[in-house]
């Protein structure tokens, strides 16, 4: 039922949002020339895919967890994109084509190795990893590895179709702080 959810939600809102995603890939030709970045991130059953976000860093951004990274290499058109979360909005296609789900864990890299173990020892995995979930409600990051996986399994055992629209709405309507970069 969600993976159905997921696919009518996301071709929806793929078509309600085309015009906002063609201005803001736009804007993003005159920020970095390059709006689109594109990440190989472990998916479901620790299967690489491709995560497609609009880039909010300079181009020449060592690629890095996002509280890792170097607070001088966002842009201000990123920052109004990560404050926003409309940099998420390309993922849509990710979950239109089953790489992921509008609700579940995070998509991590595969050389956040303590989050790799954590998730992997609770089952995470098995799910298909989302846009939003417990954790980014919650302002939980990649920083706190064990935290994000116990949030991430807790989210799982209890995800329906109440819980899967309750994280959407809460998403939408400003829950979470997205992900943190570090300060100075």
């Amino acid at each position: 039922m969600l993976r159905i959810l997921d696919i009518v939600l996301a071709g929806v809102g793929l078509l309600v949002a085309l015009p906002l995603l063609a201005i803001l890939f736009l804007i993003g030709m005159f920020d970095t020339g390059a709006p689109l970045f594109r990440q190989v991130r472990v998916g479901q059953h620790k299967r690489p895919f491709t995560l497609v976000k609009f880039r909010t860093m300079k181009p020449d951004t060592q690629s890095v967890a996002t509280h890792l990274a170097d607070p001088a290499a966002v842009t201000a058109l990123g920052a109004f994109l990560r404050r926003t979360k409309l940099d998420e909005l390309p993922q849509l296609w990710n979950v239109f084509k089953g790489e992921m789900s509008l609700v579940g864990p995070r998509p991590c890299l595969f050389n956040q190795e303590e989050l790799v173990a954590e998730r992997d020892s609770r089952g995470v995995f098995a799910a298909r990893p989302g846009i939003t979930g417990l954790a980014q409600i919650r302002g939980i990051d990649m920083s706190t590895p064990r935290l994000l996986a116990e949030t991430d399994a807790r989210m799982l055992e209890g995800l329906g179709v109440p819980a899967y629209f309750a994280y959407i709405v809460k998403t939408v309507t400003g829950s979470g702080s997205g992900d943190r970069i570090r300060q100075g």
